[in-house]
C-alpha cells in the first residue's frame, strides 16, 4: 500500500462506484479509529452505469482515474491498491454451515477460523451452484460468518480455545461474473489493483450498524441511484442480504419527463426539492422555467410511494415475512424527503424508527480535513475502506497468471496454496494422458493407454519453482498448464495375437503364413490403423483356396490336407500338412525357373551394355579385374582348393547341384549383406526372414516390397545358390 511521506500508517484507498458517482475515500486505522484523510467525489458524465452495473467501461474507467489522480495530488502520495464493492444486482445469497473436526482436541488458532470459513464458501458456492439453473456464471463478493460454535456449543469468538469440532453458520452472497469483470476491469484501466471486493451493503452496516445494536432486529436500506441494498441484523449478527433494483435514478427519470430537462438538470431539481426555495432552471429548448419544491414532490410522490413498498416487502421477506424493530437509511436517493415516513408506514413502525444515519453513526471515524463530508452519502465509502481490515487481517496478496488474489499468511504459503485458491485442477498441474484406444480381441476387452503429456511449467518471479516454492507478499507466479499426451494409436499388426504366423507343412517344406483378421466383420491387413470400439477377430486357420491363393497355384482334387482330399474351405490349422501333385510341383518350379531366366537375361543385357575403363596392374598373370557379376579367373592371393570366390548373385562352375532332399547349405545376398542359409533341402522366400533383422511388427511403410534378383518375388518362391534378394518397405 502507499505510505503519507510523514511515514504514517498503510493508507487504504476505497472506492464506491455508483450509478451516479464515483466516491473516493484514503484513510488509515489506529486501534479502533479509522482516520480520513482525502475524500473525493465524480460523477459521471454519461449514464455509463445504470441500476449499479457498469455500461460503459471506458468512461467509468476515466472516471475512477481522475478520482485517483486528484487524491494523490491532494495527499502527495502513489495509490495502486484499492478496495472496491459491488451493488446488489441480481443478488444471490447462500445460507449453509461449515465445520471442521479435529482428530484431537487442540488450541483454536486464527488459521483454524479461516479455513472454517474458507470451508463455508466453497460448501455455499456447491449449494448454489446445485440450484443455479442458468448459464450464468456466478462470482462470490462477499460472505458473513453469522454464529460460532465450538464442540456445538455457540461462542461469540473461537480463537484461544480448544475444541475436537467448530462450526459456523454462514451467509455468502453472490453476483453474476459480468457485474464483477466490469468492476476489475474499469478499475484496471486507472492503473489499480483490486486487493478486497465486497458488497455494498456489507460495507455499509460497518459503519451504520456497529456490533453492539446488531443484537437488535434491524434493518439497513443504502438507497443509491440505481439499487436500493438491504442488509437485515438479528441476534447479534447480519442473518440477510437483498436487493432491489430501483432507486433515485427512477426519481429523476420522471422529473426528465415532467420538466423537459436533460438527466444531470433533473437529478439537481430532484436534489433542491428538500428546500424551500423557488427552484430555477433551463429546459431542453433553451427556456428559462421556474417550479415550487412543493410540486417537485407532487410528481416523485407515485414513484416514492411505490419504491418504499418494495423495499418494505423485501425487509419483511428477508426477515421471516414480518417488520423489524429499526431501519437506517444511508445513500443519497433516500434523502428525498417523504421516503423515510412511508418506509415507515409500509412496515407499520413509528417513523422515528426509521431515519437517515450520517454523521451521527461515525462515531469511530476522525476526519482530519475540515471541509470533510460527514452526510449518508460517506457511510458505504467509509465502510468499504473498513471492509478491508475485517476482511484482510493476516493477508498476503499475491499475483497468478495475473489475478490479484489474497492468501491468508500461515508463514508457510507455497505456489501449490495460490494454484488451490484459483482452484486450478489437478490436471492441468500434472501430466495427462492422451484418449486411450479401447478395443476387443476374439471376444476379449484390450486397452492401448495414450501417450504422457508435459508437466506444467511454473515460475516465481520469473524463476524456474515448483508446486511447493514458498511464495511472499507481491510475488508474481505464472504456471503454464500440462498438456495432454498423444491419443493412443496401434495398428493391427502390432497385436501380439496377430504377429505369431501360422505354421503349416506343403509338400514336406514348412512355411509361415501371416495371421490374417477380421474388423467388424470386414477383413483388413496389418497395417489397418485400430479405431476405438473395433471387433477384432483374429483367425487361427486358412482355408485351402487362400493357401492355393498365396502359392499361385491351381486349386484341384489332388489336393490333401492332412492326407484327405481338401476342399476349398477346408480349414489348415497350426502344423497342418498340406500337399499338392508332382506335376503341379514341377509346374510350380518351372515358373519359378522362367522367371529366374527372364531375370538372367536382363542382368546379362544391362552387364554387356556397361562399359568397363579401368587401368589395373598385372601383378603375377596379367588379368584384368572382373566385371561385377562374373566369375574371375585371377587369384589374388592364396585361394584353398585353387577356386575363386564367386561374385555376388552368380552360381559357380565350380558348385555341385545338391541332390533332391538332401540338407545343404547355399549361399545368398540380402540387402547387399552375404548369408549363407543352413538346415534344409531347399529354401523359400520366407526363410530369410530368420537371417535379417526386419521388423513387421512396427510397419514403417504401406506394404513390404519382395524381389529376388530384381524381379518381384511371392514369399514361397525357392531360393537357389547365389539369389540376390531385397526387402524393404514401400513409402507412404
Amino acid at each position: 500500500m502507499a505510505r503519507v511521506k510523514s511515514g504514517s500508517d498503510n493508507l487504504v484507498f476505497g472506492l464506491d462506484i455508483g450509478t451516479r458517482s464515483i466516491v473516493g475515500t484514503v484513510g488509515y486505522l489506529i486501534k479502533d479509529k479509522f482516520h480520513v484523510i482525502g475524500q473525493t467525489v465524480k460523477e459521471h458524465e454519461t449514464r455509463a452505469m445504470l441500476d449499479g452495473q457498469i455500461h460503459d467501461i471506458q468512461k467509468v474507467g476515466s472516471t475512477i482515474k481522475a478520482v485517483k489522480e486528484e487524491l494523490e495530488k491532494k495527499l502527495d502520495v502513489t495509490l495502486s491498491d484499492v478496495c472496491i464493492a459491488a451493488a446488489g444486482r441480481v443478488l444471490r445469497t447462500v445460507t449453509t454451515k461449515s465445520e471442521i473436526k479435529f482428530e484431537a482436541e487442540k488450541e483454536i488458532d486464527a488459521e483454524d477460523i479461516y479455513n472454517l470459513l474458507m470451508n463455508g464458501v466453497e460448501q455455499a458456492y456447491t449449494e448454489f451452484a446445485a440450484k443455479n439453473d442458468s448459464d450464468i456464471k456466478f462470482y462470490c463478493v462477499g460472505y458473513t460468518p453469522m454464529r460460532y460454535y465450538m464442540n456445538d456449543y455457540q461462542i461469540g469468538n473461537l480463537e484461544g480455545h480448544k475444541a475436537s469440532r467448530i462450526s459456523c453458520d454462514f451467509i455468502a452472497t453472490f453476483l453474476p461474473d459480468d457485474v464483477v469483470d466490469g468492476l476489475n476491469k474499469a478499475v484496471a484501466i486507472a492503473g489499480l489493483s483490486v486487493i478486497n471486493m465486497t458488497l455494498e451493503p456489507i460495507a455499509a452496516i460497518q459503519v451504520a450498524i456497529p456490533e453492539k445494536f446488531r443484537m437488535l432486529n434491524l434493518a439497513l436500506v443504502d438507497v443509491g441511484a440505481g439499487t436500493s441494498d438491504i442488509s437485515i441484523t438479528s441476534d447479534g449478527t447480519i442473518v440477510a442480504y437483498g436487493m432491489i433494483p430501483t432507486a433515485g435514478d427512477a426519481l429523476t427519470e420522471i422529473v426528465v419527463q415532467n420538466c423537459l430537462v436533460e438527466f444531470e438538470t433533473a437529478e439537481a431539481i430532484k436534489r433542491a426539492a428538500g428546500g424551500h426555495e423557488v427552484i430555477e432552471y433551463t429546459d431542453i429548448l433553451g427556456l428559462p422555467q421556474t417550479i415550487e419544491p412543493k410540486k417537485v414532490l407532487d410528481m416523485l410522490d407515485e414513484k416514492l410511494e411505490e419504491m418504499a413498498d418494495e423495499v418494505a416487502t423485501e425487509i419483511k421477506r428477508l426477515n421471516g415475512d414480518k417488520s423489524v424493530s429499526a431501519v437506517f437509511v444511508v445513500g443519497g436517493g433516500g434523502t428525498v424527503p417523504g421516503y423515510t415516513e412511508k418506509l415507515a408506514k409500509k412496515l407499520d413502525i413509528v417513523k422515528e424508527r426509521v431515519a437517515i444515519r450520517g454523521k451521527e453513526v461515525m462515531q469511530s471515524i476522525e476526519f482530519e480535513n475540515d471541509d470533510a463530508i460527514k452526510d449518508s452519502l460517506m457511510v458505504t465509502p467509509i465502510g468499504i475502506c473498513l471492509s478491508y481490515y475485517a476482511q484482510s487481517n493476516n493477508f498476503i496478496f499475491v499475483e497468478f497468471n495475473g489475478q490479484r488474489l489474497k492468501l491468508y499468511d500461515n508463514g508457510k504459503l507455497t505456489v501449490s496454496d495460490a494454484a488451490m485458491q484459483v482452484s486450478l485442477s489437478n490436471e492441468d498441474l500434472f501430466p495427462k494422458r492422451g484418449k486411450a484406444l479401447t478395443f476387443t480381441v476374439n471376444g476379449k476387452s484390450k486397452m492401448i493407454r495414450g501417450e504422457q503429456g508435459d508437466s506444467c511449467v511454473i515460475k516465481l518471479n520469473n524463476e524456474p519453482a515448483d508446486l511447493y516454492t514458498v511464495i511472499n507478499s507481491g510475488d508474481k507466479i505464472e504456471v503454464i498448464k500440462s498438456t495432454a499426451g498423444a491419443d493412443a494409436k496401434a495398428t493391427l499388426g502390432s497385436l501380439k495375437e496377430i504377429a505369431e504366423p501360422l505354421h503349416i507343412v506343403v509338400n514336406g517344406k514348412q512355411i509361415e503364413l501371416p495371421r490374417t483378421a477380421l474388423v467388424n466383420g470386414k477383413l483388413e491387413n496389418e497395417f489397418y490403423d485400430i479405431t476405438d470400439g473395433d471387433d477384432i477377430v483374429i483367425d487361427n486357420f486358412y482355408t485351402v483356396d487362400q493357401i492355393c491363393g498365396m502359392l499361385d497355384i491351381k486349386l484341384t482334387p489332388n489336393i490333401t490336407v492332412n492326407g484327405t482330399p481338401a476342399k476349398s474351405s477346408t480349414k489348415v490349422y497350426e502344423d497342418f500338412t498340406l500337399d499338392f501333385s508332382e506335376e503341379e510341383q514341377n509346374e510350380l518350379n518351372e515358373r519359378y525357373e522362367d522367371e529366374e531366366a527372364e531375370e538372367t537375361e536382363e542382368e546379362e543385357e544391362t552387364e554387356e551394355a556397361e562399359e568397363v575403363d579401368e587401368s589395373e596392374e598385372a601383378e603375377s598373370n596379367d588379368t584384368a579385374t572382373p566385371s561385377r557379376g562374373v566369375i574371375s579367373e585371377a587369384d589374388e592371393g592364396e585361394a584353398k582348393n585353387d577356386t575363386a570366390t564367386p561374385s555376388p548373385g552368380v552360381i559357380s562352375d565350380d558348385t555341385a547341384t545338391p541332390s533332391p532332399g538332401v540338407i545343404h547349405d547355399i549361399e545368398i545376398v540380402a540387402n547387399g549383406k552375404n548369408i549363407t542359409m543352413h538346415g534344409k533341402a531347399s529354401y523359400v522366400f520366407v526363410d530369410v526372414f530368420d537371417y535379417i533383422d526386419f521388423d513387421l511388427r512396427n510397419p514403417a511403410g504401406r506394404s513390404v516390397i519382395t524381389r529376388v534378383n530384381g524381379l518381384d518375388a511371392a514369399y514361397m518362391q525357392e531360393l537357389k545358390e547365389g539369389d540376390n534378394l531385397e526387402i524393404f518397405w514401400e513409402k507412404k
